[in-house]
């Protein structure tokens, strides 16, 4: 039996019968996050030329919530902890009874249970994007045996940057050749320099216009380091009294983070706002972005940073430095390097046209490299190959 979110789920049986080939968003969930994001827009953005459903292996997050009220089937496995041996059998089965013809696995653990459900339906080939790696990353002999006898000529595999891709490489044992680079991309027309809207969100959040505002969104999580953020900012205030560090995103140490703001008498300087849907209005009303994570692929968050013409202070992991030009479009430093984090802010802090300069010079590259045409259209072809091959 299926568990009872998946029976709940909607189901719209034009898919049956429709000429559009079916295609599977499969994720372990559908929380606001990079893949996630992703996924959804590519859906969005395609469903003229294909039918869309996702299948979420763990939760069903607001995003989740949010596809459903458009209308896309949103199906939820609930899979048990450890290897869930039965949950291939349960993908299989709604795979069957949809008739999906592709499945786009975003992901290694949604890759993996793709690849052992066709065991049970051969039809569809497998789309992987690997979109970061855990921390820390290192080869894993089963999991590399796996990759080898599980991949089949028609699959492909996706990295959304170069260091992505050498972590498949190494760590996954996929062959080079098989690994094609992606980079992500954004809708970058709602990302402009608004100075007056800039100002009207300061005025909402209490801010003034005479403070320097530094924005991290990201999804509070032990991969983002939110400890290092807070305690580079400890640093700042030291000089810059005036800084204020603004925290998008919800995630699970969201309590832990108050905690360490109240520790360090940071109340005054720290606004974790949540999840927000407003976050060109946010960047307009900042001086500043920064990331600090200790693992990244190539994150959504930095593109809209540099197509809002803010600089970036980030940390040196993962896809960052092919995002961020260290010295032209933004500063970076090592992971948990609080000291290294609170001179690159005081240096942007203490000279407005560098800022301004960096911003520019993001904006540009931003606009050049991560544009959401050519990250669909680059997508769209996979479909249409996979799909009619």
């Amino acid at each position: 039996m299926f568990p009872t979110t998946l029976l709940h789920s909607p189901v719209n049986h034009a898919a049956r019968t429709s000429p559009r080939p079916i295609i599977c968003q499969l994720l372990h969930g559908l929380r606001v996050g990079g893949a996630e994001v992703l996924s959804a827009r590519l859906a969005r953005q395609l469903a003229g030329s294909y039918r869309f459903l996702f299948v979420c292996l763990d939760e069903l997050g607001t995003l989740g919530l949010e596809l459903r009220e458009e209308g896309f089937p949103v199906w939820v496995l609930e899979r048990k902890p450890g290897l869930d041996w039965d949950l291939p059998r349960r993908l299989a089965d709604l795979w069957r009874r949809h008739r999906v013809d592709l499945v786009h696995a975003h992901q290694y653990t949604p890759f993996f249970y793709a690849l052992l459900a066709r065991f049970l339906y051969r039809r569809p080939p497998v789309l992987f994007t690997e979109h970061g790696r855990h921390y820390p990353d290192y080869p894993r002999r089963k999991r590399i045996l796996a990759n080898r006898v599980l991949l089949q000529r028609r699959d492909r595999v996706v990295g959304v940057g170069q260091a992505v891709r050498q972590a498949l490489i190494a760590n996954e044992g996929i062959p080079a050749e098989r690994i094609a680079v992606l980079y992500n991309g954004i809708d970058l027309t709602s990302f402009s320099s608004d100075a007056a809207g800039g100002l009207a969100v300061r005025q909402e959040l209490g801010l003034s216009p005479q403070d320097l505002v530094i924005v991290q969104v990201a999804r509070l999580d032990y991969l983002k380091d939110h400890a290092t953020a807070i305690r580079a900012l400890e640093r700042v205030v030291q000089q810059r009294p005036e800084a204020r560090l603004l925290l998008v995103g919800e995630g699970p140490q969201r309590e832990a983070i108050q905690e360490w703001v109240r520790l360090r008498g940071l109340e005054g300087q720290v606004r974790l706002l949540g999840l927000r849907s407003d976050i060109p209005r946010l960047l307009s009303a900042s001086d500043l972005f920064m990331l600090t994570s200790i693992s990244e692929g190539i994150p959504l968050t930095i593109i809209e940073a540099m197509a809002a013409g803010l600089p970036v202070v980030a940390t040196r992991v993962g896809g960052v430095p092919e995002m961020v030009d260290d010295g032209d479009t933004g500063l970076l430093v090592s992971a948990g390097d609080d000291r290294a984090l609170a001179e690159s802010i005081l240096r942007l802090a203490d000279v407005p046209a560098l800022r301004n300069e960096m911003g520019e010079r993001g904006r540009s590259r931003s606009l050049t490299r991560f544009s959401a045409d050519t990250m669909h259209a680059a997508y769209a072809r996979h479909y249409q190959e996979m799909c009619f091959a």
